[in-house]
């Protein structure tokens, strides 16, 4: 038996048109079940739910009256339907506020896929810059406020592997305004120190050779000028 994902859930629920209350009328709201479920206790077997949030809507507003006179309680009922079915039912709330935080905005759900996608696209393309040792292209990526945040993290993570030091300048003072971000970026800056100082270390030892190589041919040329001009001077003092 195949088991669908709550994304695949969600998909096929997006597809079919929203049901109305049969109270008030009124288009009920997609609702996305608590981890833990209220009512009975047994929870109600899906991840989505319909349901209706009209404060005008007849069963929501006589609801408060219903429960105190009847059960001395302060509640009310909104009124629930089960995604691609007819059967609605009636799911107790506490407050005015009582499950709206769990209420799916299209909206909201839109820009969530816009930002996965925006995520997946900026680590395809920091890939291959890393790959192609492209540290300007990972600088731009990582100080350019529109990129996800993920994506960012992952830009400063790179530059301290792959960065130089001409990649400090730009990042040094700059705020990100995201602390997570910023600490991001300094240790990567501590990075390109070390990487930068370790490197100077390991050519050290064969620059220190060159230069005394230079040195000495330095000396040798200044010892054969001097030899030459004090056989010049002898021969000269020879004449005289």
């Amino acid at each position: 038996m195949a088991f669908e994902t709550r994304e695949k859930v969600l998909e096929k629920i997006l597809e079919e048109k929203k049901p109305n209350c049969p109270h008030c009328g009124q288009e009920m709201n997609l609702w996305e079940v608590p981890p833990f479920n209220v009512g009975d206790g047994l929870g109600w077997g899906v991840p989505f739910l319909y349901l209706c949030f009209n404060d005008e809507c007849s069963l929501y507003s006589q609801g408060w009256d219903h429960i105190a006179e009847n059960y001395a309680h302060k509640a009310s009922y909104r009124c629930m339907n089960y995604p691609g079915t007819e059967q609605f039912e009636i799911m107790p709330v506490y407050s005015d506020m009582g499950g709206k935080a769990q209420i799916i905005d299209e909206q909201a759900l839109a820009e969530k896929e816009i930002l996965k996608e925006a995520t997946k696209k900026g680590f395809s393309v920091l890939a291959d810059c890393y790959v192609a040792k492209d540290g300007p292209a990972i600088l731009h990526i990582l100080t350019d406020s529109t990129e996800p945040a993920r994506v960012r993290l992952k830009a400063a993570e790179m530059i301290g592997d792959i960065g130089e030091l001409e990649a400090i300048e730009p990042i040094v003072h700059l705020n990100f305004g995201n602390d997570l971000l910023q600490k991001a970026v300094d240790e990567a800056i501590k990075k390109i120190h070390k990487g930068a100082g370790q490197g100077m270390q390991a050519l050290w030892p064969g620059s220190r050779r060159r230069l005394a190589s230079q040195q000495l041919s330095h000396s040798a040329e200044r010892e054969i000028h001097l030899n030459a001009y004090g056989i010049v001077m002898r021969n000269q003092t020879e004449f005289e």
